[in-house]
């Protein structure tokens, strides 16, 4: 357990922040200010922490008050000091007693290192500032004097970015950097200590946080900085009753909604529901290199194809469920020829999403009131290995599912292999079910949907949804002779009973289940073809 001696000059907030959120495990052995009352002292006490005393006199010099807190601390065991509004300049007198000392100051240094970080901040007309958490080395010269270039000038452990907004003082923005900056920030770099990640050199002077690294190969970085700008105020969020915006990261170079030229001026803006299923639309379609069609709704595929045509896609997504298609989002991976385009205006539809488009196609999709057309430009590579969700308290974030499969990944495992169709057909579903609300199953012959079952509680209801889908809304298609896609494995037989019901004659699906033997005696019974891909593709969001 890492313990800390703590040394405050006010009220301290930035030690008790430490002292209640006790990052990595770390505790307060001792806080110490050489101020009698200073607030820090009640609080510090109703946490059950020690506290000390002492005071700071005139006739006293840097060097004997150092020594008179050094001798204060002899009585307690720490590993660790924390500075908050104390005693920013220290010699050597007292950091070579004592182990590495941190302090934080209120802006980016090395910019704005004096004591009005705030003010100078606004008024340099600086768009972001922050606070920066730094080693504590020697400000002072031989003869004890101040060396006013090296205050504040040890080595940077860890700085948080602070946007300053229109009509921010000096008070507005000291509170932000406060609780958004240097409560974060401190607790952060004590963490490391505690932890093991953060190496100090003193003789180099240099600080190394392994934790912090996320290279190509892997991990995920100790901390994670969003960098974007507010491109628009959105009429509303999900409900009318809710406010919202979109925010652009301009320096993604992956074909994106948010930097996707709007080419019908005049239709309507995208909304905050738009720009969602849009992106999912988008994202669906970027697994094909074949040409691709896909109709979205609530960021649910109502349905999806490859086919030799792009009109010949569309159609076959479309069929999938009309019904559903309605109010939907469309997205394409090739360039919209006119012939789409006829076959995309011959329902309501709220987007189209594509790479391009010829003049006719823009002619046929522009003459549409309020469908809003995005060209997103080119579509290849990815720009960005993370995505991430916002939850109360903070944010999760992950490798995007990039996974892919072929044909040689697959497993069989059932007495009957699939036929060459059956096994395009499950590579096609295992592409597109990583779109599918969990839990999610996918009917599909050739490469074109025939029924989906998404966002269910359970898996032999998706099982049904899907079945029912394919046989009551389809168009021209149902589920007698298709493959079925799991994004999970089946716990029970019942979903290969249910499967059977339903007309299908081979399942692709991670395996993985302690029922596994069960489940493949079930398609066996069935004269089932079964392949495990050996992974999941659960998606949550």
């Amino acid at each position: 357990m890492t313990r800390i001696a703590g040394m405050a000059g006010n009220r301290g907030r930035n030690l008790l922040n430490v002292a209640d959120r006790s990052p990595g495990g770390a505790e307060l052995a001792v806080v110490l200010t050489n101020t009698p009352d200073a607030p820090v002292l009640e609080a510090a006490a109703e946490r059950g922490i020690p506290t000390e005393v002492v005071p700071l006199t005139e006739d006293m010099s840097r060097s004997e008050h150092e020594e008179a807190v050094i001798e204060a601390l002899s009585a307690y065991e720490f590993d660790l000091v924390c500075l908050d509004g104390y005693m920013r300049i220290l010699s050597d007198t007292f950091l070579e007693e004592t182990p590495p000392t941190l302090n934080v100051h209120p802006s980016l240094l090395p910019s704005f290192p004096g004591m009005d970080a705030w003010g100078d901040a606004l008024e340099a007309g600086v768009s972001v500032t922050g606070c920066t958490v730094h080693l504590v080395t020697d400000a002072t010269d031989d003869d004890g004097e101040v060396v006013e270039s090296e205050i504040d000038g040890g080595p940077i452990v860890t700085q948080e970015p602070i946007p300053i907004y229109e009509g921010d003082d000096a008070d507005s923005l000291k509170e932000r950097v406060l609780y958004e900056g240097e409560f974060r920030a401190y607790p952060r770099a004590v963490k490391w200590f505690a932890e093991g990640t953060l190496e100090v050199d003193e003789e180099a002077g240099e600080v190394t946080v392994d934790a912090d690294v996320a290279d190509e190969e892997g991990g995920l970085p100790a901390r994670r900085i969003g960098p974007s700008d507010r491109l628009d105020t959105l009429r509303y969020g999900e409900n009318p009753h809710q406010d919202a915006a979109v925010y652009a990261d301009y320096t993604c170079e992956e074909a994106s909604v948010v930097h996707a030229d709007q080419l019908n001026e005049g239709a309507k803006a995208l909304s905050y529901n738009n720009y969602n299923d849009a992106d999912g639309a988008l994202n669906l379609i970027k697994e094909f290199d074949e040409p691709a069609a896909a109709v979205i709704k609530h960021t649910n595929p109502a349905g999806c194809a490859t086919a030799d045509t792009l009109a010949e896609a569309y159609e076959k997504a479309l069929s999938t469920d009309p019904m559903s298609a309605f109010g939907g989002i469309v997205s394409l991976n090739r360039e919209c020829d006119a012939e789409t385009a006829d076959l995309i205006t011959d329902s309501f539809k709220e987007v189209v999403v594509a790479p391009g488009y010829t003049d006719d196609a823009l002619e046929v999709l522009c003459a549409k009131d309020n469908l809003r057309v995005l060209d997103v430009g080119d579509l290849e590579g990815a720009s960005e290995r993370f995505t991430e969700k916002p939850i109360v308290g903070g944010r999760l974030v992950q490798e995007r599912d990039d996974q892919s499969i072929d044909v040689n990944d697959l497993e069989v495992v059932t007495e009957r292999e699939p036929t060459d169709d059956e096994l395009e057909s499950m590579v096609f579903a295992w592409q597109t079910l990583k779109h599918v609300k969990s839990n999610g199953i996918l009917f599909t012959k050739g490469t074109e949907t025939v029924g989906i079952g998404m966002g269910q509680v359970s898996r032999v209801d998706a099982v049904r949804l899907a079945a029912m889908k394919a046989d009551e809304h389809a168009e021209g298609k149902d589920a007698e002779g298709a493959v079925m896609a799991s994004d999970a494995f089946f716990p029970f037989p019942d979903g290969i009973e249910e499967a059977a019901k339903a007309g299908i004659e081979a399942v692709v699906q991670p395996g993985g289940s302690v029922n596994d033997d069960d489940v493949i005696a079930a398609a066996d019974e069935h004269g089932m073809a079964m392949a495990f891909t050996g992974q999941r593709s659960f998606r949550h969001d």
